[in-house]
């Protein structure tokens, strides 16, 4: 039932957030009321460079002891309440944000250098874990996470979102049946510049979770969700997979279709991502839209149980549950195609590196 929505401009043109508004609203049928969010890139201008860091507590003790854990292991250039429009939601969780960059003497680990990027990953997990009352829900560079319990309209005012500048947006309509409804469980979920919205059910989140918890990930926002996140995480950054090779752990073509592939190369390959990655695909019905410093890109699960509509248009590429939805962002759209069942639609920033084989939209 779910609702997402998603917009790009391929040359990093930024704008507000009323188009992205107007999309997910008109899919209001889509959510009940319990959970909205929006995420949005090119955010930060004058903090490109620092990671934006975005908590919500459960009281001003909560917020202390976030801001503690958080200076001890990051040299902080900027903290701030994050600013809400309380009227519109008045029982609502304590907001504030960070502009960290990791202090260099904390990124050895057992004697090795250790990225800045797998620092601040496990340091927000730390946190997650050992602050009561507090956990980080956005951690990238020039970006931002907002959600909550409530609808669209109710989130995107709150927020007051009309305020921020973005190069591409997110946007969800939460529809929640087996999880609670609650602000942690809002989508987008995000680990680092990784953020993903999802319509569906992910019937594999235990052995997925499992899985992730081997690779040392935490999972504690009780929902299915929020493996998706991680898992490209995992597999892009960490492992260095394409987003067709990731697409095809997460989304893979059943073993007849492979058994009939003509090219012998893309035969084993996806017979090894298969193998090596069979606790990594997601099982279920669903649809995922994924926003990242390099673009974005639209997957579903490959009997296509849920449903994506995209649009290209000049510099821009349009992601949506409904093709109406598309049209709210860009009433002229001359190009509107409907991915096929498993197969990701990709849209590249064009100052991005060469993109391989496949990976353009």
């Amino acid at each position: 039932m779910c609702g997402v929505a998603g917009l790009i401009n391929l040359d990093k043109i930024r704008e507000n957030g009323s188009r992205i508004k107007r999309a997910i609203v008109l899919q209001n049928e889509r959510g009940n009321g319990l959970g909205a969010g929006y995420g949005v890139y090119g955010i930060y201008p004058g903090y490109e460079d620092l990671y934006a860091i975005h908590i919500m507590a459960s009281s001003e003790d909560a917020v202390n002891q976030a801001a503690l854990f958080i200076r001890r292991w990051f040299a902080v250039q900027k903290q701030e309440p994050i600013p809400v429009w309380d009227k519109v939601i008045i029982d609502h969780p304590y907001f504030q944000r960070f502009f960290v960059k990791p202090a260099h003497s904390s990124l050895l680990c057992y004697g090795k250098q250790e990225s800045e990027d797998e620092y601040v990953l496990k340091k927000m997990m730390q946190m997650n874990k050992e602050v009561h009352g507090a956990y980080a829900f956005s951690s990238g560079k020039d970006m931002g996470v907002f959600k909550g319990v409530g609808t669209p309209t109710d989130i995107y005012d709150f927020f007051m979102l009309d305020n921020y500048q973005g190069h591409s947006w997110l946007a969800h309509n939460r529809f929640p049946t087996n999880t609670p409804g609650w602000w942690g469980g809002a989508h987008p979920f995000n680990a680092l510049d990784w953020s993903i919205i999802h319509n569906g059910e992910i019937s594999s989140y235990g052995i997925n979770r499992r899985y992730l918890e081997s690779q040392g990930y935490y999972c504690h926002l009780q929902t299915d969700s929020e493996v998706i996140a991680y898992l490209f995480d995992l597999l892009i950054r960490r492992h260095g997979l394409s987003i067709r090779e990731a697409a095809s752990v997460l989304a893979p073509p059943y073993w007849a279709t492979v058994e009939r592939m003509a090219d012998r190369e893309e035969k084993e390959s996806q017979q090894l991502l298969k193998i090596i990655y069979e606790q990594a695909m997601l099982n279920g019905p669903f649809a995922v839209l994924a926003a990242f410093s390099g673009g974005m890109f639209s997957l579903t699960d490959n009997t296509k149980l849920r449903p994506m509509t995209v649009a290209i248009q000049d510099n821009y590429t349009y992601f949506a549950s409904e093709v109406s939805a598309l049209y709210e962002m860009q009433e002229d759209l001359r190009q509107v195609v409907t991915p096929r069942a498993g197969e990701p639609v990709v849209a590249l920033y064009r100052d991005n590196l060469e993109p391989r084989e496949g990976e353009v939209a």
